[in-house]
């Protein structure tokens, strides 16, 4: 794939929308997962969060192994070939498309951002096994119906596909719009999608703090939300054991579970 390829758009126009003067999201979760693609800003304010509540580093790595167990269930067990991945961040290591064709090599996949430097890295996200797909749309969870139709182009959304929202609703502000875009979405799929869905929560008052001093930095607010209102996003659909939970404890692969401010859920729609 060339530097210019037209739909990631030139790597100078893509280079010229990166904000390095203030943290973003995507860079800072990346800090702390281990990644490499982040700037000073990020950094900073990762070391200032680690000072105020170290267990922000645990609410970021088990969310990314909540993620890792959620497709590998779906793709192996309940059958699904088919994977919308909402907030994709940057790419690390087992992202969506590597777990799923490990599982499926058939597997399809398409990931949905609007935050620059995601899409510099786009192309990594962008490998794919010879039988599957993987693309990816330049939007934000604002644009449901657009992002229904881009995804259109490579899913096939008379079948089932599991929509994935991870540690990205907490962006919106109004929970009841949060919901509904959500809702808007589901409505697009088939019968027997699946909805995953995993977001920090103000389960302690030191995740409260860190939130609040994010909140302070300059990047994109995320608000924690209670474990009630993460509940709530599931509601209409059938959920796969052990229901909403701690991240760490949906369905665990090894003994770590670690208690984290972070809950998530897997849904299936009738």
């Amino acid at each position: 794939m060339s530097d210019n390829d037209p739909q990631l758009g030139s790597a100078a126009d893509v280079r010229a929308r990166i904000d390095t003067s203030k943290p973003h999201s995507a860079r800072f979760w990346n800090y702390f997962v281990g990644g490499k693609d982040h700037y000073e800003k990020d950094r900073e304010l990762g070391d200032h969060i680690k000072e105020i509540f170290p267990g922000l580093v645990d609410v970021a790595r088990t969310s990314r192994l909540f993620l890792g167990r959620a497709v590998r269930h779906l793709a192996t067990e309940r059958g699904v070939r088919q994977f919308l991945d909402i907030g994709t961040g940057l790419p690390t290591a087992d992202n969506t498309h590597e777990v799923a064709q490990r599982a499926a090599p058939d597997a399809r996949i398409v990931y949905v951002d609007n935050d620059p430097l995601v899409l510099a890295h786009a192309r990594a996200l962008l490998t794919s096994t010879p039988e599957g797909e993987t693309a990816y749309i330049d939007a934000n969870l604002y644009e449901p119906e657009a992002i229904l139709r881009e995804a259109a182009k490579t899913l096939d959304l008379s079948q089932p596909v599991a929509l994935i929202i991870l540690n990205t609703l907490g962006h919106v502000a109004d929970h009841k719009e949060a919901r509904d875009l959500v809702g808007r979405l589901m409505s697009g799929l088939a019968s027997g999608s699946y909805l995953v869905i995993s977001d920090s929560t103000a389960t302690s008052e030191g995740m409260i703090a860190a939130s609040n001093e994010y909140n302070k930095s300059g990047a994109i607010p995320y608000h924690v939300r209670e474990v009630e209102e993460i509940a709530a996003f599931f509601e209409g659909l059938e959920l796969v054991e052990p229901g909403v939970t701690q991240v760490t404890r949906w369905r665990p692969e090894t003994e770590d579970r670690t208690a984290v401010d972070a809950y998530g859920a897997v849904a299936r729609k009738p």
